[in-house]
């Protein structure tokens, strides 16, 4: 029991130092590359790790900084928000443009309707309407 005890404390920090070194920037380690730090690891496993810790590891570093390299929900990204306000905003000018291109056709299609029922000029009165005050020229007696 106690051997597997040993083993399992032997590959913890085995993996922790080798996951350590592999996640540190290469332009931060200390004594010898990383490429040779990996090497080492592997080779001397137990030993690797104790010089990583003593002699490789930069100072000052946490081991397990998370790395965040993008928004992880569409929410969180300030790109993604500008341009869903921009698609908001022209959705809406289509909307009312939309409405207001009906409007303009309804009004049109009403003047059309108004100016086939009449039969005179655009003011609606027909010919040889009372209201003008000018006879009728093609209902007189003088014609007929």
């Amino acid at each position: 029991m106690l051997r597997v005890i040993g083993v399992v404390v032997v590959l913890v920090v085995f993996v922790y130092a080798l996951v350590d070194v592999i996640r540190t920037d290469r332009r931060q380690t200390r004594g010898i590359s990383k490429t040779a730090w990996i090497i080492v690891m592997i080779v001397l496993p137990l030993l690797g790790a104790v010089l990583w810790f003593i002699f490789g590891r930069p100072y000052n570093k946490p081991t397990a900084a998370p790395v965040r390299r993008h928004p992880t929900a569409p929410d969180d990204d300030p790109e993604f928000l500008r341009n869903l306000e921009t698609r908001r905003r022209n959705q809406a000018e289509e909307d009312r443009l939309k409405k207001l291109k009906a409007d303009l056709e309804a009004k049109e299609r009403k003047l059309r309707d108004k100016s086939a029922e009449g039969t005179g000029d655009a003011k609606g009165f027909g010919s040889g309407d009372a209201k003008r005050g000018e006879p009728d020229t093609h209902d007189t007696d003088e014609l007929k």
